[in-house]
């Protein structure tokens, strides 16, 4: 049984840092596609970043230069290292894996329970 489970959100000011960790259990996620997206009140659920099988990354243009998502095979885990918080990042974060179009939510099969990110102004 495949589980992926995130943790590291919290409340945190503006300009702030926060880490979130997503331990993946059932199955080995080396090879595979693993993301971050993010849910806002009221919004569809949208892509924050993504590392391919080659350590690739891809990242949504409201988090370049402020998230880095990486990845540690040994311990089957991703992690997103989120600084220069803003407000406007406040949302449920999750972390999903092997999705066929790394930046679409509907094609990833697999996702943790999310974790509450709130930036505070």
């Amino acid at each position: 049984q495949v589980q992926l489970v995130e943790s590291g959100g919290g409340l945190v000011q503006a300009g702030g840092s926060l880490r979130l960790s997503c331990a993946a259990s059932g199955r080995t996620f080396s090879r595979r596609v693993m993301a971050w997206f993010r849910q806002a009140p009221g919004k569809e659920r949208e892509f924050v970043a993504a590392m391919a099988w080659n350590e690739a990354t891809f990242y949504a243009d409201s988090v370049k230069g402020r998230f880095t998502i990486s990845r540690d095979n040994a311990k089957n885990t991703v992690y997103l290292q989120m600084n220069s918080l803003k407000p406007e990042d406040t949302a449920v974060y999750y972390c999903a894996a092997e999705g066929i179009v790394y930046s679409d939510y509907k094609t990833y099969p697999y996702w943790g329970q999310g974790t509450q990110v709130t930036v505070s102004s």
